[in-house]
């Protein structure tokens, strides 16, 4: 089954980074599931978790950034990579440790996206700014050629 990020990509677009889940929160879920498990809580707590980051994707494309959420109900969360203001990193002493972190980037006006706790949040942040060089460059016309004037 394609993904959302996949069917959503117009015509010419790609897909410069696609985001993970860090080992961490899968390691979480899959310990609550073996040391709760027996008193059934620990399968509601996995079940929840592994949904959870399965019906989750964020990528960034040469256009877009994008976070969907969801299975029952999608929720979706784009901007346009020319409108990207700011990224902010956060990584706790165990995200530097483990490599993980959350990211937020700031548009235009008053959207805000904040994503997940994700794996390599530095190398997420930089295909931001890679994106956001590529659309600089596309988007700068080259300078007209001054024409001679006659009189």
């Amino acid at each position: 089954m394609a993904q959302y990020v996949d069917k959503s990509l117009a015509a010419g677009e790609r897909i410069l980074m696609r985001g993970r889940w860090p080992f961490a929160l899968w390691l979480g879920a899959w310990a609550a599931l073996l040391v709760l498990g027996v008193a059934v809580v620990g399968v509601f707590i996995f079940l929840w978790a592994a949904i959870k980051m399965s019906t989750t994707e964020f990528a960034v494309t040469d256009q877009r950034i994008i976070l969907k959420r969801g299975f029952f109900r999608r929720v979706t969360e784009e901007l346009a990579v020319e409108s990207v203001e700011g990224v902010n990193l956060k990584q706790s002493f165990f995200g530097l440790l483990f490599g993980y972190g959350a990211i937020v980037v700031t548009g235009t006006g008053e959207t805000h996206i904040h994503f997940p706790p994700m794996a390599e949040p530095v190398r997420f942040r930089r295909a931001i700014e890679d994106a956001r060089t590529l659309a600089k460059e596309v988007h700068v016309a080259p300078p007209e050629p001054e024409l001679a004037h006659h009189r």
